[in-house]
């Protein structure tokens, strides 16, 4: 890619631009469901999670400098093994349905505000045109896809702010009057749990640290920059739109709650305006993921994590991850049903926050870090890992079944591939600390 890097505020909006676009605009419905009243609770809590993870990633992602992010973090704690392995496919596979799904939603947006029918035709036009329009920009190298990402998640914010200020002045009192009940907060710590997966994002930083100025103090500056904007951004959108409808309002309008709860002080003209909103943040995330993806899908080749068909350079320069993550990304958008990846995805990236964690306590000497805190850390992760799986048992067992099975997959995988493919590591996500 280009040689001219992003810097620290591009590499924010980017992480910021996958955070907001991948849960305020999707999910809203389902957390209001939960937490009822206390989400903006919710969101603060899960807000005080992504932080605990977020310690592991900026101290690591300080001095190990690699596109490969976390898995190159695991590198350092496992060395080349199975588990390092697994986790790389199951991280570049996450990436890829998560474009899908951010495609499949902006479709699911774009067709009916065009006045379109939502034929399948129609829907897997607009499907292929957002893919390709992002995966052209990112053929522009890393300069491109921040400036891009940068008025993008303007543009968003700017929506978002208007949505702020004229919910607060209409706020009901009585509606955003937390509840300290025992099932109030049983399903606030249920929403903080699944919220808290909306904050993956910070993540895509220390993806793009190689095309970033200045590593050692931007990628921690960026990590924790992005956190807080967004937790800023989640706890005054959901007051607002907690403060305007009731909680039965929000649980029906499900994937367009926050148009919908824009109504009452905006009226229709609120409800386009935030539909709007939805389109740029969707598009953002598509834009951040896509790059994050390509760039690991690149790296991990590059450097032996993947099969060698994907080091063929001659196919396309050298963006051939960029295009395969891309191409990928369409067929699962084009042919597959997308209910529950979102919640398997998550699954995926919380496993992998887990093992970060750990291997950053394997290296802490040399990176930098408490022990005694991580520890602490890793305990507390591995207990939402215990409640995510707990609430997809209880409410969608076919998802939870189909998580295992991905985890088998990803593991099966990998396992042939060392033993039939003599594939090993080479010195690549060895750089660093």
């Amino acid at each position: 890619m280009t040689k001219e890097k992003m810097n620290m505020w591009e590499a924010v909006a980017l992480a910021v631009g996958t955070m907001i676009g991948a849960s305020i605009f999707s999910i809203f419905g389902v957390g209001a469901g939960l937490a009822g009243r206390n989400l903006p609770i919710a969101f603060i809590i899960s807000g005080l999670l992504a932080v605990i993870v977020a310690y592991s990633y900026a101290k690591m992602g300080s001095k190990i400098v690699s596109n490969a992010g976390p898995i190159a973090f695991i590198m350092k704690g496992f060395g080349d093994g199975m588990v390092t392995g697994t986790l790389s496919v199951l991280m570049w596979t996450s990436y890829i349905i998560s474009i899908a799904l951010f495609a499949k939603g902006f479709s699911g947006y774009f067709v009916p505000l065009l006045g379109m029918a939502s034929t399948s035709l129609n829907v897997a036009l607009v499907e292929g045109m957002i893919i390709l329009l992002f995966t052209a920009l990112n053929f522009f190298g890393s300069k491109a896809v921040g400036k891009a990402e940068a008025f993008i998640v303007l543009t968003k914010l700017s929506i978002l702010f208007v949505f702020i200020i004229f919910g607060l002045f209409t706020l009901n009192p009585s509606y955003i009057t937390p509840s300290f009940s025992s099932e109030a907060m049983g399903g606030t710590l249920n929403a903080a749990v699944i919220f808290f997966l909306s904050y993956m994002g910070f993540g895509l930083v220390t993806n793009a640290s190689e095309n970033i100025r200045n590593p050692k103090k931007n990628v921690p500056r960026a990590i924790y920059l992005s956190i807080g904007i967004v937790a800023v951004v989640y706890i005054l959108v959901s007051t607002v739109a907690v403060g305007n409808l009731t909680i039965s309002q929000l649980m029906s309008a499900q994937d367009n709650a926050l148009a919908v709860a824009a109504r009452p002080f905006l009226g229709n003209m609120g409800f386009l305006l935030i539909s709007v909103g939805a389109l740029f943040s969707i598009s953002s995330a598509i834009n951040a993921t896509l790059y994050g993806g390509a760039n690991i899908a690149y790296t991990l080749a590059k450097d032996g994590e993947l099969p060698r068909a994907f080091e063929r350079k001659v196919w396309f320069g050298s963006f051939e991850g960029l295009y395969i993550t891309a191409g990928m990304a369409l067929l699962f958008a084009l042919f597959l049903s997308m209910n529950g990846i979102a919640s398997i995805t998550s699954a995926v990236f919380i496993v992998i926050y887990i093992f970060v964690i750990v291997s950053h306590y394997r290296v802490a000497d040399k990176v930098g870090g408490r022990k005694g805190f991580l520890m602490v850390n890793a305990a507390l992760i591995a207990l939402v890992f215990a409640l995510l799986m707990y609430y997809q048992f209880t409410t969608q067992a076919g998802i939870f079944y189909s998580t295992i099975t991905i985890f088998a997959i990803a593991y099966l995988v990998e396992y042939l591939y060392r033993r039939y493919g003599n594939r090993a590591f080479t010195d690549g996500l060895k750089r660093g600390a």
